[in-house]
């Protein structure tokens, strides 16, 4: 028999005391019943002696601390599963969204999910195809990875995501692919642009969305993330499929974290954020991963806008050091119309040598994405110069090096939100640019690969 109390002593916000409490544990559901039979769900956020608080999933507005009864459930936050969720929008707890019937669930599982056993890994190394070439063929995404991308304020992030949620595929491999795609604390706005660009391509048929909305409640806003790595975890290694997880936007999960942290008057750390954020993020980012004899895997693709575009700010910094790189968006070729407006230069993939190579993508993938680095790194200089000096300071062969950085940028990096490549013609695009530079700068690539691809592309000229 379910314990009910009439001591609710204290509301703050969205947060509530309850006095006398027996047997009651973190992280335990409780349902808030009024006089009316209105019923408000919460959880336990912290116990001391015989009071508990709780934390409020909506809001407390309403409720009359002398007739509301406080009812402990038992059990944490769960989610139902099935694959039946595939093609199905859910809330940010879990309650359908599209309005559809609820899930007959497979079973539940706690949304905190259980830790995967480091001696259990398996190492991340084989290729997911984005079609986007400034990713899969410079700054590579490997299945298992965790690869964030970090966006500023006004830049096309969103529509990036769901380019990256219509066209991602692991290539060579007969295993069912699935996307969760986490959206949280977005505009009604960008939820109808999520919604509408899933079903009118078809990418929902394979899809699992959880969205929660800007005025969706703070714990909500915490819960979402957990719930879609809940959902990925089911799908991956219950059911062996390769799932994508997106996840837009963590600087508003971030937010909300500061403001429950706030409500329970604890010690600020950075920036006003609480001191344990970077091991509250290790346990969300951490859920991605290969496990040994299991068919499936967990990739990550969390999105952040990092606040003023301070790659220093302690959202994208804390992330950094958890995560294996990044994908770093420009505001200034943003402004160029080049779209993604992804910066390939800090921009940075720790596991992108391990999933590229023969039977991966190519054998020539390797030195050429060296040799377009080197030869865009040197362009922008060129170009830094040109602006400062003129032209006629640069040399004949500086030239070909800023007119290579212009092109790189025009039909490399900018294909389009609609476009998806190959890694054949990510990496034919590659070669043809680097036929604007003399074979003599062609320093990082074998002559085996020059004389296959590079001397037969001059020749066709």
């Amino acid at each position: 028999m379910l314990k009910e109390y009439k001591t609710i002593r204290e509301i703050v916000g969205p947060l509530m005391l309850v006095d006398g409490v027996e047997g009651v544990k973190y992280d335990e559901l409780v349902e808030i019943i009024q006089a009316n039979g209105e019923i408000r769900r919460g959880k336990v956020l912290e116990i001391h002696a015989d009071k508990a608080l709780v934390q409020l999933f909506e809001g407390s507005q309403g409720i009359q601390m002398s007739t509301a009864k406080a009812r402990f459930l038992g059990k944490s936050l769960d989610l139902a599963v099935s694959e039946d969720m595939l093609g199905r929008v859910f809330d940010g707890l879990g309650n359908p969204r599209d309005g559809g019937a609820p899930i007959i669930p497979e079973m539940r599982i706690d949304i905190n999910g259980q830790p995967i056993n480091p001696a259990a890994r398996d190492y991340p190394d084989e290729f997911i195809q984005t079609g986007i070439s400034a990713i899969d063929g410079l700054n590579t995404l490997v299945r298992g990875q965790k690869l964030p991308v970090f966006s500023g304020a006004g830049l096309p992030h969103a529509e990036l995501a769901a380019q990256i949620a219509r066209q991602a595929m692991v290539l060579n491999d007969d295993d069912k692919f699935a996307v969760v795609f986490a959206a949280i604390g977005i505009t009604y706005e960008e939820a109808d642009f999520f919604m509408q660009d899933f079903r009118k391509t078809g990418a929902i048929e394979r899809a699992v969305l959880f969205m929660n909305l800007a005025n969706d409640p703070a714990v909500e806003r915490i819960a979402t993330p957990r719930m879609a790595l809940t959902a990925a975890e089911y799908l991956a290694f219950e059911k062996g499929m390769h799932v994508l997880v997106i996840m837009t936007d963590i600087t508003n999960y971030a937010e909300a974290l500061r403001e429950v942290s706030a409500a329970r008057k604890e010690v600020p750390g950075r920036r006003g954020y609480p001191g344990y954020m970077y091991t509250d993020l290790a346990t969300m980012y951490e859920r991605a991963g290969r496990i040994r004899g299991c068919a499936g895997s967990i990739t990550q693709i969390p999105i952040l806008t990092m606040p003023e575009d301070d790659k220093t700010h302690p959202i994208p910094d804390l992330t950094g050091y958890i995560t294996e790189g990044q994908i770093i968006l420009s505001r200034e070729l943003n402004k160029k119309g080049v779209k993604p407006p992804i910066d390939v230069l800090p921009s940075l993939s720790r596991l992108k040598n391990k999933g590229i190579g023969k039977g991966k993508t190519r054998e020539d993938h390797a030195d050429t994405m060296n040799q377009l680095f080197a030869a865009y790194a040197r362009g922008k200089e060129a170009k830094e110069l040109s602006a400062i000096l003129g032209d006629a300071a640069l040399t004949p062969v500086d030239r070909l090096y800023a007119k290579f950085a212009e092109e790189f940028e025009a039909t490399y990096v900018s294909q389009g939100n609609n476009t998806n490549r190959t890694i054949e013609e990510t990496l034919r695009i590659g070669w043809e640019l680097l036929t604007i530079l003399p074979r003599s700068e062609m320093k990082r690539i074998k002559d085996k690969y020059l004389e296959e691809f590079y001397d037969k592309m001059k020749a066709d000229k």
